[in-house]
């Protein structure tokens, strides 16, 4: 794993299709190994990694979103969904409580840190999951841990999924604390039981596509607020042009690039420079890049392209 630099990170500029991903060394995380080279072996396997796009996918995605700008949410049915977003997730959570689990293997290598909490030996460590849900980090982590000093609080907008975490039998009010908290909350209240510059570790894994643009300020603020000095973020979230973004039809671009999902919660799709822009401002961008995947259904002869963001960013000293 090659990792960018940790003083001075590179601002990313426009990105250079014309050449592969590994030549451009733009390889921060890792990915998966299965590559394609060979075109007609692509019905080969289900899913293949670091998948390049070229500049006629990119018109057709375009193509795709000048569709959805021309059947917006209508303004009563957007008033509607952006003054109470809470009631929908917890709406989310109480008709999928049996559904969703799923252990996110992935971190441990993506973001080994976060594992690292976990030795017998690492100390006092603070982990904070920022959209908790069921828990699917929370426990997992809590599952390895051997440290007798870790403590991991999980925190949700949704009252429901924090009751989902409490009531597991997973919970081990040892190491764990579940609270109700508003990423975004704007007077600046932390969650309950945590204080000021004492979290070490931030997780937000498909978190922050849920808060509107002009919340992102505010929450970016709140996780400043948060975190020791050296503390991370571990990120990941959905990226432009993904699968779930293009198949939107007419009726749900709430604004550019914001959607709401049938069941009534709400979805950005970020790129890597958007990230840059939202927390450099106060933090540094020690990784960020996209995980480009194409999933095949090789029965159908299906092509589906999945593109999420993945970041770390690091609360250096002034």
């Amino acid at each position: 794993m090659v990792e960018m630099p940790e003083t001075q990170p590179e601002v990313p500029g426009p990105v250079d299709t014309s050449v592969s991903r590994l030549e451009r060394g733009d390889t921060p995380f890792t990915f998966g190994q299965r590559n394609l080279v060979d075109e007609e072996q692509v019905w080969n396997h289900n899913a293949w990694d670091n998948v390049e796009w070229g500049e006629e996918q990119i018109t057709e995605a375009e193509e795709k979103l000048v569709k959805q700008r021309e059947a917006p949410v209508k303004p009563f049915d957007k008033k509607l969904f952006m003054s109470d977003p809470a009631k929908y997730w917890n709406q989310f959570y109480r008709n999928n409580r049996e559904n969703f689990f799923k252990d996110r293997k992935w971190l441990r290598v993506e973001f080994p840190s976060l594992y690292e909490a976990t030795r017998h030996d690492a100390g006092k460590r603070v982990i904070l999951e920022v959209g908790c849900g069921a828990g699917n980090t929370m426990f997992p982590v809590l599952e390895a841990n051997e440290n007798p000093d870790l403590m991991i609080t999980g925190v949700d907008f949704s009252n429901q999924a924090v009751k989902l975490v409490k009531e597991s039998k997973s919970f081990d009010p040892k190491h764990a604390h579940a609270a109700v908290w508003d990423l975004a909350e704007p007077s600046g209240a932390l969650p309950e039981g945590i204080e000021e510059h004492s979290v070490d570790i931030v997780v937000m894994i498909f978190v922050f596509s849920a808060l509107a643009p002009d919340q992102w300020e505010q929450a970016v603020r709140n996780l400043k607020k948060l975190l020791k000095p050296d503390g991370e973020i571990l990120f990941r979230d959905y990226g432009r042009y993904d699968l779930t973004q293009l198949r939107f039809k007419g009726g749900r671009l709430l604004d550019d690039n914001f959607y709401i999902r049938g069941d009534g919660t709400r979805v950005y799709f970020f790129t890597e420079e958007e990230l840059e822009q939202i927390f450099g401002k106060e933090f540094e961008v020690a990784k960020i890049a996209a995980d480009r995947r194409l999933l095949v259904n090789r029965l159908r002869k299906l092509k589906m392209y999945r593109i999420w963001m993945q970041a770390r960013f690091v609360n250096r000293l002034e």
